[in-house]
């Protein structure tokens, strides 16, 4: 069995004191690759450190967080496309719009994600859409920018049924983590209805706990706790989740 954490940080300083144990504990879970979507200018050269100290295992992408678009927003977007030909990204990510936390920089944030968007198509790679409160603003904008020669993930979705299967229906993956397992998030109702062909896996570790370790830092070997409980979810076996998730990891970000 193998399975794949589509989404960790795991270059971050939470990880700093024990990141080769995080990393040994998840390949014992059967955690096979761990994929590292990048924040910001300032995080990108160690994600592009940790996919050179694990090669096969860690892989790098580059790309502006949502909550890190600022006044400097061309200067940082101009390093993602400096920096693009220079390492093997497997993603523009992770991008989009948050109106959760900071709403200040709503013009600069679609700006960004707009030019991010473009830059995925040129070089041909998926892209990794963080949509936190703001998926119906992305899905305009998608549709605006046109999804023709784009794919990627709707990473740590949280909305309602409807919104997934138009997220499906534009050829994007929805991303699954720790939410799932929560007592009352109504993700597990929205899982049941969807194809598993439709679905990745993640942790955003450190963040996002799944149940039993909600509360606690998040790394990917609890990727597995994920995977058990979507074999619930859809009253099928471990190992066919896994399988199934896993080819859709490999076939989007199309890996080694």
């Amino acid at each position: 069995m193998q399975l794949i954490d589509s989404h960790t940080h795991l270059y971050l300083p939470e990880f700093d004191d024990d990141r080769e144990a995080v990393i040994s504990r998840a390949l014992d879970k059967d955690v096979a690759k761990m994929l590292l979507p990048n924040i910001n200018m300032e995080s990108l050269e160690q994600v592009i450190k940790m996919s050179d100290d694990y090669p096969g295992i860690c892989y790098p992408m580059t790309g502006i967080h949502p909550t890190s678009i600022r006044e400097d927003y061309m200067q940082q977007l101009k390093a993602v496309t400096d920096n693009i030909k220079k390492h093997n990204f497997i993603a523009i990510g992770e991008i989009g719009i948050d109106l959760y936390w900071d709403k200040s920089f709503i013009k600069e944030q679609e700006t960004a994600f707009r030019e991010q968007l473009r830059i995925a198509k040129k070089e041909k790679l998926p892209v990794v859409i963080h949509s936190r409160e703001s998926i119906e603003e992305i899905i305009n904008i998608l549709d605006d920018e046109g999804t023709d020669g784009l794919e990627g993930v709707f990473h740590s979705f949280t909305g309602n049924i409807e919104q997934a299967r138009e997220v499906i229906k534009r050829g994007f993956f929805i991303g699954v983590g720790g939410i799932v397992t929560f007592k009352n998030s109504g993700l597990d109702k929205i899982i049941e209805s969807l194809e598993l062909e439709n679905i990745i896996l993640e942790t955003d570790s450190p963040y996002l706990a799944p149940v039993p370790m909600r509360g606690k830092r998040n790394e990917s070997s609890y990727l597995l706790h994920i995977a058990e409980k979507l074999a619930e979810i859809k009253k099928l076996p471990l190992k066919e989740i896994a399988k199934v998730t896993t080819a859709n990891s490999i076939n989007l970000f199309k890996l080694q």
